[in-house]
């Protein structure tokens, strides 16, 4: 594939891989937790925590973007601590940009999380509880079966809306080739440039290829959740 999409792209399409990879894998255990507390919680600030959640999609991605350089920058409060305490930094590296990209996918891989959890029989869970199972183990051994379908189809969701980050991505971690240059910002690079419309439009049907290919499987997993639920 490098051949036919030349250095420059193939190196976007990879660094787009391994930034959505590492942001999908790196929401997992938080999505999770969050998802589980949104859908059995019932606290004070649930609501807030419900807004703060989704604040992303609604939100300008370039907002969300200046958010994040605000307090993920060398100079923000966050960004300068991990800085002194850990010598990382995240401004302008592709660790920033799976951050961002983290940021703009965990709600849709909460929201996938937490229909799957509500839906699930309390019943089941309770049957368990009375022959003595644990809290842990009722939902590491009744639970988590029940909703492995839907944490998969928010990984997915996760992965592709990783994959198409620009906004918040370009904001934080700027456009810079081989280090924060996922596949949205080449093809915004490429139809700047006299000749680039070629390899802006090899990118766009990857682009197009890995959402659609995301979303068919999504929803292929949606199915069989519903089916084996209602089983």
């Amino acid at each position: 594939m490098e051949g036919w999409l030349g250095a420059e792209a193939f190196a976007a399409l990879r660094l787009s891989l391994l930034v959505s990879t590492t942001a999908t894998l790196a929401s997992l255990p938080f999505g999770l937790a969050v998802a589980y507390l949104l859908a059995r919680g019932r606290f004070p600030g649930r609501a807030l925590l419900d807004t703060l959640v989704h604040l992303p999609l609604v939100l300008p991605p370039v907002v969300t973007g200046y958010l994040l350089l605000l307090g993920f920058g060398r100079r923000g409060p966050i960004g300068a601590w991990l800085h002194d305490a850990f010598g990382i930094t995240l401004a302008f590296r592709w660790t920033g940009a799976a951050l961002a990209c983290a940021v703009m996918g965990f709600p849709l891989m909460v929201r996938a999380m937490r229909l799957s959890i509500e839906a699930v029989d309390r019943r089941l869970e309770e049957a368990a509880g009375t022959l003595g199972a644990s809290p842990a183990a009722v939902f590491a051994l009744v639970t988590l079966p029940l909703v492995l379908p839907g944490i998969i189809a928010g990984l997915i969701l996760s992965f592709a809306r990783s994959m198409g980050e620009f906004g918040a991505t370009i904001t934080f971690v700027a456009n810079i080739p081989g280090e924060t240059q996922t596949l949205p910002s080449a093809i915004y690079t490429f139809t700047q440039v006299p000749g680039g419309e070629g390899d802006a439009l090899k990118l766009t049907l990857v682009a197009v290829a890995v959402s659609t290919a995301a979303l068919a499987l999504s929803e292929a997993l949606a199915r069989r959740a519903s089916r084996r639920l209602l089983a």
